[in-house]
């Protein structure tokens, strides 16, 4: 429940906020709403109102909604008077029918723009853009980087944070070409650095690259500020203050290498190098096994302290000009890797479906407000890009039979329509297969779903 909930909500918004824009412009351009439906199934509860008496209901089924219109394609106008015909959908110029088959996924766009800009305004969480000590025989260090530099600009584009950072650097892997990075080095110095990407994979792109090519933020020291009771670490000895300089005889410059050496040795002996006061001790201790998703890690149970961050705010208007850029930028994103996976230089396995969005939605929601509403932006961006893909049924597909009707001045035939419609129907259902499909692999639930049927 604490996914299918926040899950629920999120595409109930999601959903009815895209129905809403095709009903406003529907209404702006003089077509007759006969009902407008939060849910889909069974009417549990209706009202009418305004002049045309248009009917607001509210559906069994939360997970949808519907805006219904006079359209003789789907009633009996027989009776019908002549103010109403001249209202019906498919008697409206093409250039009317346009605008109420995008205003749906306009919507979705202008809820992302509206959201992002108040997450702008308000200031968001981020850590700071700065490097910790590169890898030898990485991208960034074959490029001049070396630790300790603070990111100015990727590619002339300015960098307020790490997620600043991270985006710019994915965009330019994206469209292969190397990322110029300016910085400041902690003597003042100023310098600028040309990481090239073009070594980089797909399986790279969807996995950590920027680990990958050597960018990785700067951690705090490995010093402990607490040690939980009865934890491996605490029966080993491990004391609160203690600073823990080598892993298995391997320095640890900060928490991140302590941490990746012992989530990786689950239920193996591990030898801590601490400082204690003016004393060092070597100290061996082993980490339980933790289940964590589809894999095992070590856990030793202390506590660190956190990752400085900072809070980056911008003004009103940069907010907006901000938001409707990371939406422009998320939209050819979205598009660019669709058609990777058209010509199979990105897996299929990105296709997410239903059940790791709910998952998604409800660590968002654990998260904080902050998080979900940035994951609600992000998912009302997908589904504004996936309405306007040039599918039958979906709106784009729409789209594409009046672009070709304002091109050869006739309307599709309505055979072609309906061949075309269930050809959008095949797709769909294939792509909702290949999702359901990944939802089992990503998050194991064949195995989960077998150990709950043995419980039973």
């Amino acid at each position: 429940m604490n996914n299918v909930f926040p899950f629920v909500v999120a595409f109930a918004i999601l959903v009815n906020v895209h129905e809403l824009g095709h009903y406003f412009v529907a209404r702006w351009c003089g077509v007759k709403i006969l009902r407008f439906s939060i849910g889909l199934g069974k009417v549990v509860f209706s009202r009418r109102f305004g002049p045309d008496q248009t009917e607001w209901a509210i559906s069994m089924i939360p997970l949808g909604g519907y805006v219904m219109m006079l359209d003789e394609r789907n009633q009996d106008l027989a009776n019908a008077s002549e103010s109403d015909l001249k209202r019906e959908f498919t008697r409206q110029s093409v250039w009317r029918r346009m605008a109420i088959v995008a205003a749906g996924p306009a919507a979705n766009f202008l809820l992302a723009i509206v959201v992002l800009s108040c997450l702008f305004m308000k200031g968001t969480p981020d850590f700071a853009a700065n490097l910790r000590v590169v890898p030898e025989h990485s991208a960034a260090y074959d490029a001049g980087l070396h630790g300790g530099e603070h990111v100015l600009t990727v590619n002339g584009k300015a960098i307020r944070g790490w997620s600043d950072l991270r985006w710019n650097v994915m965009q330019s892997a994206l469209d292969k070409k190397p990322a110029q990075l300016e910085f400041e080095r902690s003597d003042g110095n100023r310098g600028s650095a040309a990481i090239t990407l073009d070594g980089l994979t797909a399986k790279d792109i969807e996995g950590d690259f920027m680990a990958k090519v050597g960018l990785e933020p700067v951690w705090p020291k490995a010093e402990i500020v607490d040690v939980v009771p009865g934890g491996p670490g605490m029966r080993a000895g491990l004391h609160q203050g203690d600073l823990i300089l080598a892993v298995n005889g391997k320095p640890a410059v900060d928490t991140e290498d302590v941490i990746k050496t012992v989530t990786s040795l689950p239920g193996k002996s591990v030898t801590l190098t601490i400082k204690r006061g003016a004393t060092n001790l070597d100290i061996g201790v082993v980490p339980d096994a933790v289940k964590e998703g589809d894999r095992t890690v070590g856990r030793i149970n202390i506590h660190f302290g956190k990752v400085e961050s900072i809070s980056v705010e911008h003004g009103p208007f940069e907010s907006f000009g901000l938001a409707a850029q990371r939406t422009w930028e998320m939209s050819v994103l979205q598009v660019t890797m669709i058609g990777k996976m058209i010509t199979g230089s990105v897996s299929w396995r990105n296709i997410n479906g239903v059940i790791s969005i709910a998952d998604y939605a409800g660590q968002a929601a654990q998260a904080g407000l902050t998080t979900y509403l940035s994951f609600l932006a992000s998912i009302s961006i997908a589904i504004g890009v996936m309405n306007l893909l040039p599918i039958p049924v979906l709106d784009g597909g729409l789209l594409l039979y009046y672009s070709l009707e304002v091109l050869t001045r006739r309307p599709i035939p309505r055979r072609f329509g309906e061949i075309a419609q269930i050809a959008g129907i095949v797709m769909l259902a294939t792509l909702m297969t290949v999702a359901l499909f990944n939802d089992f692999v990503r998050l194991d639930l064949v195995k989960k779903i077998a150990e709950l049927v043995g419980a039973a």
